[in-house]
């Protein structure tokens, strides 16, 4: 595979998700498992591209003011690495994330952040039904537990299984970090 036709994608690995407000959350190792994908893609000058979701409520942990908008250090971006903002749940809509994608050529994609079932689902949905070659990480995104319309409680665990198995083989590839690592390289 072409080394310039991959790209990482690493949605919204913001402070913001850092307040309590969000309760429960599963893979606490996500953001570790992101920073040695990320060393990969460095190592091997693929292309990266930062997505962070911003907000015009300034009560909003997403709000530029607030010290939750800013990227966490274990995966801030460096020298010329696209840093892409968005208002909404697909980093696609809004931004001109697909176009950088075709206008460099980047047919292969790899997502990675937070959270599961919403920025991370909603971007890997919109990436494989726009024909790119998706693939997104198991053990780089985490989810918090969520309640239903009745009042019915999922732990976040459940919500990020059920997220990935509506994702798997019909918008992406799942697959594990090393599961990546090992065949990325090859």
């Amino acid at each position: 595979m072409n080394k310039k036709k991959k790209a990482l994608i690493i949605v919204d690995v913001q402070k913001a998700f850092d307040d309590k407000k969000w309760g429960e959350r599963n893979n606490l190792d996500a953001e570790e498992n992101i920073s040695k994908i990320l060393q990969l893609f460095r190592r091997e000058g693929w292309s990266v591209i930062h997505i962070q979701h911003t907000s015009d409520d300034p009560n909003s942990v997403f709000h530029p003011t607030n010290e939750g908008f800013a990227i966490k250090g274990i995966v801030e971006p460096i020298d010329d690495e696209l840093i892409i903002t968005k208002k909404v749940n697909s980093s696609f809509i809004g931004t001109n994330l697909e176009e950088h994608l075709k206008t460099n050529e980047i047919s292969t994609v790899v997502i990675t952040g937070l959270t599961t079932p919403h920025c991370v689902s909603t971007t890997t949905r919109m990436s494989g039904n726009l024909g790119f070659n998706t693939y997104l990480i198991s053990d780089a995104t985490a989810a918090f537990g969520l309640k239903d319309q009745n009042g019915r409680y999922y732990d976040a665990e459940t919500i990020h299984n059920i997220s990935l198995a509506t994702l798997h083989d019909e918008f992406a590839t799942i697959l594990t970090t090393e599961q990546l690592i090992n065949d990325f390289i090859k």
